[in-house]
């Protein structure tokens, strides 16, 4: 411990400059234990419905490039419907090839997941890395 006691000796105490870990020890292998244990349960593999965001909604530029993703899995660009092999000449006509322009993405509520990752692919291989999802407002509580 930190003091060592002479027996008979005279009656000086003298203390030993030495730390003593075996509690500090103890205390983090209890919490790795713990640790260990909890984390296991921290991750959980539960299906979701996810609610509707109720974010704010940000301003909208007076000419958006307006993307949709029809419930047929069919392309529009605006009103003009597009084919996924002719998307790159229609962006690049929309947009007067700037790609830093920013794509409105909206899809039927019906599209699969799957698809509508098919076609987020399809503009990030065309050069259109900002893309903005749009959904409906969800109401104020």
């Amino acid at each position: 411990m930190g003091v060592r006691l002479n027996h008979g000796i005279g009656d000086d105490l003298q203390e030993v400059h030495e730390i003593n870990v075996t509690p500090f020890i103890d205390v983090m292998l209890v919490l790795l234990i713990i640790f260990m244990v909890a984390a296991p349960l921290a991750t959980v593999d539960i299906p979701v419905d996810l609610p509707a965001a109720s974010a704010h909604q940000s301003p909208r530029p007076a000419q958006p490039v307006m993307l949709t993703l029809k419930k047929d899995l069919t392309l529009a660009l605006g009103n003009n419907v597009v084919g996924p092999e002719g998307l790159d000449g229609a962006l690049d006509r929309a947009t007067g090839g700037d790609r830093t322009e920013r794509i409105f993405l909206r899809a039927d509520q019906s599209v699969a997941y799957g698809d509508l990752m098919d076609v987020m692919n399809t503009l990030r291989e065309a050069g259109y890395l900002k893309v903005a999802l749009i959904g409906l407002e969800a109401p104020r509580k």
